[in-house]
């Protein structure tokens, strides 16, 4: 009854901390890494297509190319929003932070050339454009007639939510209060976004179009090639520089090297655009499920530690499975628990079992050799009604002349002269594997080659 009550305690205490993981989280971060582990898992093992969303790409050639700043690139992207004209994507995402103020000084004509650019590309086709934030969290301004050209849709912020251990994996409006670049290119195809985790795992790595490629096509009116890459495809343009707008993100999503470990933020847009397309985010499991999976979980106390590898299988495969049907799982809290409650079960009978060997070992120490204590110990003397045929040897031995000596000494002589012959004799008879059977008198009777078996044991009394 005793042993009974310990064991509802433990189980007890095993249901509350796996009930606590999973309600205040606190396998979180493991969570996000096994996360990342499934998404590099389903895109090598179980690719899935995805919607196309083109990149135009703002690379080293197109900086070698067009030698300005970027600030002063008006007439470039004035004629890049020409070149679209022609092209008619579904929509258009520049993430390209515009000028904060007017560059007429350096540029005579330009703000009114980027402003006419903006103005008859919105009435040709869905525009947006991004906006970002300073270092402070404060939103960047933009020079007020570009901003006014595109109108109030036709703006978003290219930020993201980032996770605690720094890695972007989630794409939410409510949590920044603010209307996002993706979400508002997604608007403007009639795709109401809702917020959730970004699936990495589907579709291939992205290309791009080098940014001056288009202006040459443009250039030369080579409207075939314009036509052939983008119309009736979303498309963002965006910088492919090495080292410039990287992002930390579970897997890398160019398909070119970028020479950084970073992901380029003009393809998280594209990522979490294309998951918007194809069915939305994943959607994360309620709460109350995980708590309960991983209260169901404490049930492994009940069950042999075999069954935690079934268990680990069955979670991570349903968790993988759910992930293409559009929904997070978090296994973390729930594998914690398992964990948690086959290790405390075998803590528990562990320590029963060491429990158990010192009593037997203090109950027949002082009686058996340390053969017979040691198949006690492990288990392998087992009664038998029908007896075991075995081959032993017997060996019966006694001291000569051992009466007529004993006549001749005290009695408290007699003892200790047996004394100091069994204390040499019966350990040589052990370090043999034998087992003294017993002992009366100044006679021995010892065993070799049972209960420890022996290969030789004639051989073995010698």
């Amino acid at each position: 009854m005793a042993e009974a009550a310990v064991r509802r305690w433990i189980f007890a205490v095993v249901l509350l901390a796996s009930v606590a993981i999973a309600a205040l989280e606190l396998a979180a971060p493991l969570d996000l890494r096994l996360l990342d582990l499934q998404f590099k898992a389903l895109r090598h093992w179980h690719p899935r297509p995805a919607s196309e969303v083109v990149v135009v790409g703002i690379d080293e050639d197109t900086t070698r190319v067009l030698p300005e700043p970027i600030a002063l690139w008006h007439h470039h992207l004035a004629r890049f929003l020409e070149a679209m004209r022609a092209a008619r994507p579904t929509v258009l995402g520049v993430d390209v932070v515009l000028p904060a103020r007017s560059f007429e000084g350096v540029l005579p004509g330009s703000d009114l050339l980027l402003t006419r650019g903006l103005v008859q590309a919105r009435s040709a086709y869905p525009l947006v454009v991004a906006l970002t934030v300073s270092p402070a969290g404060t939103p960047r301004a933009v020079h007020p007639p570009f901003l006014g050209a595109v109108g109030g849709e036709g703006a978003g912020y290219a930020v993201f939510p980032v996770d605690r251990d720094g890695v972007i994996r989630r794409f939410d409006e409510r949590s920044l209060e603010a209307p996002l670049f993706a979400a508002q290119m997604a608007r403007r195809l009639g795709i109401e976004p809702r917020g959730g985790t970004i699936d990495y795992s589907r579709g291939a790595p992205f290309d791009y179009v080098p940014f001056h490629r288009v202006l040459e096509w443009h250039a030369r009116e080579e409207l075939g090639n314009l036509h052939r890459e983008f119309t009736g495809k979303p498309v963002l343009l965006g910088v492919v520089l090495p080292y410039t707008d990287d992002h930390a993100a579970p897997l890398q999503l160019a398909a070119w090297p970028t020479g950084a470990s970073g992901v380029p933020g003009v393809l998280l847009h594209a990522q979490a655009l294309r998951n918007m397309l194809d069915g939305g985010l994943l959607a994360p499991a309620p709460k109350a499920l995980v708590v309960v999976a991983a209260g169901a979980a404490a049930l492994l106390w009940f069950f042999s530690a075999g069954w935690l590898a079934v268990v680990v299988v069955v979670l991570l495969t349903s968790s993988s499975w759910l992930i293409t049907r559009g929904f997070v799982f978090p296994v973390a809290p729930v594998l914690a628990a398992a964990a948690l409650a086959t290790g405390a079960r075998l803590a528990y009978d562990t320590f029963l079992d060491l429990r158990e060997r010192r009593r037997l070992r203090a109950s027949f120490a002082g009686y058996v050799s340390p053969a017979v204590m040691d198949e006690i110990l492990a288990g392998r003397i087992r009664p038998d009604d029908a007896g075991v045929r075995r081959f032993v040897c017997v060996m019966f031995s006694d001291i000569r002349g051992y009466t007529a000596r004993g006549e001749q000494m005290r009695p408290e002589e007699v003892i200790g002269f047996l004394n100091r012959y069994f204390e040499q004799a019966v350990p040589l008879i052990h370090e043999r594997g034998g087992t003294v059977v017993s002992i009366m008198g100044d006679g021995m009777m010892a065993v070799f080659g049972s209960p420890k078996p022996l290969d030789n044991p004639c051989r073995a009394r010698g």
